[in-house]
């Protein structure tokens, strides 16, 4: 561990400058690009906002080798979500390239109902995250076709996301073999299953409302109304001239849920799905592949390995002279997501200064100073992850953060750690990709070709759950109390 001499306490004037100014420079960004933003100026303004908390840090006695180290140690925290949001833009690529993206859309066309269909995105999503436990993965895979098909149907891109990552969430939170559904219970020091099952009584009630606004949704707006009244017809069968589409194309999905179901690591699991991808479009798709290698002095079987290659790196270009749905089709490759790595390296670059000068856990301990009741202990825990997700850009250091701040103080109150782990997946967890330039917001946007700003008024579960767990502190409905021993208090005092 680095030795620091005389390093002093940040105040909390000096904590709240980089933070005020990230949103400051956040806001004229956003005024000045506009959707362009998040290619290049908002990383320029983390960077920038990195070193001023920075230069805050060396006037406090922090040496600057320490810095360094902690941005490294911050970046490095992500590398696993950088390689996994490397392997997905891989996958997307080829995966419309041998026709499974294709099939996928062409089928949801033929089976979806209008009316409901983001009731049914966000139920479908939901079911496949509780069975694998992974909301980059279904939206990676389910979420990239249930884009395709709203465009197909005439409607809303950015319902449609908020939809999936409503869906994908609330599967991800409550499945036991979610990452983020066991670090929260290993921050707080509670159970995993005596967690999910606290967890319910929050997040119930959250997707049942999130459910039936998006069916109210449905029912009073028309795929005129939400999208222009795109001509139906013509997305199946553009991708029906182009594509030879089949059942047999869905088996790349099939084995990336199957390892996924088998506790396989994402990283390896994307990969497979796209290495599969490539296999399928030389089998299946020769002349699409061969197409897309686009040199004619190769011969076929080199042909068919430029193809797959460039659909790997550089994702699938569609020239099918219909611009609706040769911009649906145009997409994925590593490539795709460099920018996206660009932005959550200065991020958690940004973040990392902010935790290693004790600037975060200033602003969090006036948070907690102020927190005199269990309601408003909680209201606070949630508001800190959100912020942690703010400064920090990742929602594991959100939950680990947060957990870490708060757990001595919930002990003292006697409030059971189920309390604490809960809040930490009702605002840490689900609060992560309504951040542009935290690690998921980053991803959704990248992987669903939405911006996070557009698609996060329509994350209805993600808006919902934060605002249910906080009502419920305040009037002390099932949160669960300590014994000085340990034991459970079977009837909780309510909050005051």
């Amino acid at each position: 561990m680095s030795e620091v001499v005389n390093e002093r306490q940040p105040t909390l004037l000096q904590s709240l400058t980089p933070l005020v100014l990230l949103m400051g420079l956040l806001a004229l960004s956003v005024y000045l690009f506009a959707d362009n933003s998040s290619y290049g100026p908002n990383q320029i303004v983390l960077l920038l906002c990195a070193c001023v908390a920075g230069v805050i840090a060396l006037r406090n006695g922090l040496k600057w080798k320490d810095i360094e180290q902690a941005i490294v140690h911050g970046i490095s925290i992500s590398t696993n979500a950088l390689l996994i949001l490397l392997a997905v833009g891989s996958l997307i690529g080829t995966w419309i390239l041998c026709g499974t993206v294709p099939t996928m859309i062409d089928l949801g066309l033929k089976l979806m109902n209008p009316t409901w269909f983001y009731p049914a995105a966000a139920l479908v999503c939901a079911i496949v995250g509780l069975t694998i436990g992974s909301s980059w993965t279904v939206a990676g895979t389910l979420g990239v076709a249930l884009m395709g098909v709203a465009q197909g149907l005439g409607l809303s891109p950015a319902i449609t996301a908020g939809a999936v990552i409503s869906g994908a969430y609330f599967g991800d939170k409550m499945s036991p073999l979610s990452d983020t559904t066991n670090l929260a219970p290993a921050a707080a020091g509670s159970e995993l299953f005596h967690h999910v099952r606290h967890m319910a009584w929050t997040t119930g009630p959250s997707i049942v409302l999130a459910l039936i606004i998006f069916s109210v949704i449905g029912v009073s707006s028309s795929p005129a109304e939400s999208a222009g009244g795109a001509d139906l017809d013509a997305l199946p069968k553009a991708m029906a001239q182009q594509f030879n589409l089949g059942l047999h194309l869905l088996l790349p999905l099939v084995v990336v849920f199957a390892l996924a179901i088998m506790r396989v690591p994402a990283f390896p699991t994307i990969l497979i799905g796209a290495m599969l991808g490539a296999v399928f479009a030389v089998l299946f798709q020769p002349d699409v592949t061969v197409a897309r290698a686009g040199n004619e002095a190769l011969s076929r079987g080199q042909a068919l390995l430029a193809g797959a290659w460039l659909a790997l790196s550089d994702g699938y270009s569609s020239q099918t002279g219909n611009e609706a749905v040769d911009k649906l089709l145009s997409r994925g490759g590593m490539s795709s997501m460099l920018n996206t790595v660009w932005l959550i390296i200065c991020a958690m670059a940004f973040g990392a200064v902010m935790d290693r000068s004790g600037m975060l856990e200033r602003l969090v301990r006036g948070v907690l100073a102020a927190a005199k009741s269990t309601g408003s202990l909680i209201a606070a825990t949630l508001a800190t992850a959100f912020g942690c997700n703010v400064v920090a850009s990742d929602q594991y250091m959100a939950i680990v953060l947060t957990g870490r701040v708060y757990r001595p103080e919930y002990e003292r109150r006697g409030l059971h750690p189920v309390n604490l782990s809960r809040a930490l997946e009702d605002a840490g967890t689900l609060t992560s990709p309504l951040v542009p330039w935290n690690t998921c917001g980053a991803y959704m946007a990248a992987t669903l070709g939405i911006a996070t700003l557009e698609y996060a008024p329509y994350a209805l579960f993600n808006l919902l759950n934060p605002l249910v767990a906080a009502v419920m502190a305040y009037v002390g409905f099932k949160i669960l109390r300590l014994e000085p021993k340990g034991v459970l208090v079977k009837q909780p005092e309510p909050a005051r």
